[in-house]
């Protein structure tokens, strides 16, 4: 039987199924009991503290039922974006209404019975969120934080060619500063490889107590600035739903055709050749909170900010306008919606895609389509011999560009890195000879570098919120990569990868939830390396930031070199439903670790050095420890000053990678127990920490160990522009500092000559780096030396 999608019969079947999204809305944000109104609403029946923003829903549910039908009429592979805050029941009540939701939570069966519990869970405790949660049938995206339903959106369609991602972006959302650089991401998208974004632009009006800035513009107005940017808007819009509904159908129809037709021309031809597309953007307007209350004592509440959140007084302990709440939702006739045992009826189902094509369980959603582990080449063919350690010098982000050229050829469609403009800054100009950076918009060959239609890299904005968003959205679909971003400029979306912790945090409690590859960050041209960019530029604090998430979920590495490099991320891009920062050097440095130690250091997150330390077997006087890059440069280097002017000192270096794992195991279950904590740093000997950040984590990490005899040298705010050298004695993260407090610590006065020592060759220093301009050579000509043991 051949269904026409155009008929006023199947277009009553898309308002029946948006009435009955409506009703369950408002059914979740007052009531507890007695969903149908089968009797008089009681105090019992109603929440004591309704809790749901209203004013997105009903526009989003429109939006979703006409979805619905162009899935079906052009058999597309769909999922849903849901942008505006708050919007919880929008996702929640179409699933439910599909079937999905009582397949993933029985106990919200498709009856009286069910739609109560559905009721009662909503923003209720031991329920639901009021946003679409990971808890949510078909979300990836959970609309808290706004501003990324575009980014995300992007990322999740790369590399998936027959996906259509429905992207919709609330009115407040759009006036966020990630949302509107997010328009470029048009300037990214490959009309062959990858699939398509199809932007709805939801102009409600209000925002919490505010009217909207796009909203208060004219079509004339959005129409040039959408064309400016590259897009092609279509506007639909009103107030009377017989008139809404055959507009939506119509311009839905135009936009997926004409998506349809940009992709059929460029698959027509090769990838390489495509060029960038004038994709369809829906505008539309209807009033927010539409269909609920016009008025409240005298305001009017639907088109207005008045209708943001609960509309109507009326709770447990406020029943006076109970009535005006039974006639809204009765507006909506749940009399045809539901048969008498509150089951919806086939005909308000009928329009539901079938099985995996309804939105809410489309597999993009959870885990990905096809998902594949990625293929992980030995990176022990790149490494540096380090038989004699330091003895060659390499930068750590250009040898590791080495194995993930390696990477990039051995998953050439599921694997990608991102960057804000800063790959071949940060020492990654190697994998351009395997691949290019995608870039859409028009090529001028003599000022370009590495720009073509297909590329592995993304690194052509200058948008760490975009970045940030394209991995997100493309792991959370399945996929692996890696953002690479100075480490200070990571902090500027330290909030989005809270909120992606969050996500990984909630979607683990939840079995039917399959596992995402992590989040890859790396921070690069780092704190100590900044000296000719500046006090701007120096900030190593997201791993104090990530530190106080929950530590199943957090990893975080200080590799001090290129082998130690490639055997972190050997580790991070084979990992699960964590997010892994990564701190590396760029910069030209002696090459210590070898492989095998490389890979202990990643296996068990630190390791003794034991051509670095002179205690054998026996009790050390002296326990140097060092995270970092620079760390581990000044700590050796100290280790060398103190032996040779102590030769009897046992001193023990013990390299630390994966920081975490010092924790306490009642603050971290991969921590160290007490017993193995103290065969490393020992139960009181002195303990000098060089450490790549703010000092207050590694005190923290130390508050529960029994060794309270700790000196940390870490990042102490102070900064410029100087020489590299510099930098560290800053915050006195230098060798003089460190053997001059190892020497006190242990031989007290007797050390007093050697800390004046170390202290007249700072003075020096300081003097010469302002005479010279360059470090002393007693820094710039210092090779490791074998110990005298």
């Amino acid at each position: 039987m051949t269904v026409n999608y155009d008929s006023k019969e199947y277009l009553a079947k898309v308002d029946a199924w948006w009435r009955a999204a409506n009703y369950i809305s408002v059914a979740q944000m007052y009531l507890k009991d007695n969903p149908l109104l089968t009797r008089e609403i009681s105090e019992e029946d109603l929440k004591i503290h309704p809790i749901g923003h209203w004013g997105t829903i009903a526009g989003q549910n429109f939006i979703y039922a006409h979805l619905n039908r162009v899935i079906n009429k052009f058999d597309l592979n769909m999922f849903y974006l849901e942008g505006p805050g708050h919007g919880g029941q929008v996702m929640v009540s179409n699933s439910y209404v599909d079937g999905s939701y009582s397949e993933i939570y029985p106990e919200a069966s498709q009856d009286e019975a069910g739609l109560k519990h559905l009721c009662k869970i909503f923003s209720f405790p031991g329920g639901i969120a009021s946003h679409a949660a990971p808890e949510t049938p078909g979300s990836i995206h959970e609309g808290g934080e706004l501003g990324y339903t575009l980014s995300h959106a992007t990322g999740a369609i790369l590399d998936n060619p027959d996906v259509i991602a429905a992207a919709v972006i609330g009115d407040g959302e759009a006036e966020t500063g990630p949302l509107a650089g997010s328009w470029f991401s048009n300037s990214f998208i490959n009309p062959v490889n990858d699939g398509a974004v199809l932007p709805i632009l939801y102009l409600n009006g209000g925002k919490i107590s505010n009217p909207t800035i796009l909203e208060r513009k004219t079509d004339e107005d959005l129409q040039k600035y959408f064309e400016g940017m590259g897009w092609s808007p279509l506007f639909v819009g009103g107030t009377d739903p017989e008139k809404v509904h055959p507009a939506m159908a119509q311009t839905m129809d135009t936009a997926i055709t004409m998506i349809k037709d940009i992709q059929a021309k460029a698959r027509a031809g090769k990838a390489e050749d495509a060029t960038i597309a004038n994709w369809p953007v829906i505008v539309c307007r209807t009033p927010k909170g539409w269909t609920g209350p016009k008025t409240w004592a005298g305001e009017p509440i639907e088109g207005g900010f008045r209708a943001h959140q609960v509309p109507i007084p009326v709770d447990a302990h406020h029943m006076k306008h109970v009535d005006a709440l039974v006639d809204w939702m009765k507006s909506y006739r749940p009399e045809e919606l539901f048969d008498e045992n509150g089951t919806l009826k086939d005909s308000v189902r009928e329009i539901s895609p079938k099985g995996d094509k309804r939105m809410s369980v489309n597999p993009i959603t959870n885990g990905g389509i096809d998902p594949k582990p990625m293929k992980i080449t030995d990176w022990k063919q790149h490494a540096i011999d380090t038989s004699t350690p330091g003895a060659i010098e390499a930068q750590d982000m250009t040898e590791f560009a080495k194995f993930a050229k390696d990477l990039i050829v051995e998953n050439p469609d599921n694997f990608r890195i991102f960057g804000p403009d800063e790959t071949k800054s940060n020492r990654m100009a190697e994998i351009f000879k395997v691949t290019n950076r995608q870039w859409m918009e028009a090529q001028k060959p003599e000022y370009d570098e590495w720009i073509a239609p297909v590329g592995r890299v993304i690194d052509s904005q200058l948008s760490e919120h975009q970045c940030e968003g394209f991995l997100e959205g493309y792991v959370l679909t399945g996929r692996h990569g890696f953002f690479a971003s100075y480490e200070a400029f990571l902090r500027v979306v330290d909030s989005m990868i809270t909120q992606h912790f969050k996500w990984l945090r909630k979607a683990a409690d939840h079995k039917w939830r399959k596992q995402y590859p992590s989040l890859n960050l790396i921070a690069t041209s780092t704190v100590f390396q900044q000296d000719h960019n500046g006090y701007t530029h120096q900030d190593p604090g997201l791993l104090t930031h990530l530190s106080e998430k929950k530590p199943e979920f957090i990893r975080e590495y200080l590799p001090a070199d290129a082998n130690s490099l490639m055997a972190v991320m050997t580790e991070a891009l084979s990992s699960e439903e964590r997010i892994n920062l990564i701190v590396s050097s760029k910069h030209p440095r002696p090459q210590f670790y070898s492989a095998e130690e490389a890979e202990v250091l990643v296996n068990d997150g630190l390791k003794i050095i034991d051509w670095a330390s002179t205690d054998g077997d026996n009790e050390p006087d002296l326990v140097i420890a060092a995270a970092g890059t620079e760390p581990n440069l000044e700590a050796l280097a100290a280790v060398s000053l103190l032996n040779k002017e102590f030769p009897e000192m046992k001193i023990r270096f013990i390299n630390v990678v994966d920081l975490l794992k010092l924790r306490h195991p009642s603050q971290d279950p991969r921590g160290l127990t007490d017993e193995e904590f103290d065969a490393y740093f020992t139960a009181d000997k002195p303990i000098i920490f060089a450490f790549h950040g703010y000092e207050g984590l590694v005190r923290d990490i130390f508050f529960k160990r029994h060794n309270h005899n700790l000196m940390i040298h870490g990042y102490r705010e102070n900064g410029d522009i100087t020489t590299p050298f510099d930098m560290r004695v800053f915050s006195e993260m230098d060798r003089f500092h460190l053997a001059q407090d190892g020497a006190l610590a242990v031989k007290g006065e007797a050390a007093a000559e050697f800390a004046q020592k170390m202290t007249d060759t700072v003075n020096y220093h300081h003097d010469y780096i302002r005479a010279n301009g360059v470090d002393i050579d007693e820094v710039v000509n210092w090779k490791w030396e074998a110990l005298n043991k």
